[in-house]
């Protein structure tokens, strides 16, 4: 079995489907999630739900953090707000690699609107089977965090 996590995970209104069924995936496959909301479909704003989800992975609270929107373009931005957060919005599975193997990226921004859920999936997958790579990329994750 693989590497499994706990995880923090929230979106706004425009990512709610995909965070029910991504959710569903991660419960499968064994590791520990937390749904920080939104609970429906309804408009709602996403920084509502996307610190919270930012600030548990910054504490330390979960490992990694997965956050939702229509494009994901607004969640990773308020995701890096947070002191300690490393979010990258991915798109497909060799951008989703080099956020975990360059960036040792904890938390994933995607998109409802620009993915299919398959893909989605997939992302997810592939993320956070990801390791990093460590060497070059220390010193450049080292000044980021400071």
């Amino acid at each position: 079995m693989s590497q499994t996590f706990s995880i923090a995970i929230g979106s706004d209104h425009a990512g709610f489907a995909y965070k029910g069924k991504i959710i569903e995936m991660l419960l499968a496959e064994g590791h520990t999630v937390k749904d920080m909301g939104t609970h429906s479909a309804e408009s709602c704003d996403y920084p509502d739900y996307i610190f919270p989800v930012a600030k548990a992975v910054a504490a330390g609270e979960f490992e990694r953090g997965i956050v939702l929107g229509g494009s994901g373009n607004g969640e990773a931005i308020t995701a890096n707000r947070v002191k300690g957060v490393r979010c990258g919005l991915c798109w497909n599975e060799q951008v989703a690699i080099w956020n975990r193997s360059h960036n040792d990226a904890n938390c994933l921004s995607l998109g409802e609107r620009t993915v299919t859920i398959d893909e989605a999936l997939h992302i997810v997958r592939v993320w956070l089977a990801t390791p990093f790579e460590g060497g070059r990329h220390i010193r450049r994750i080292e000044k980021i965090d400071a």
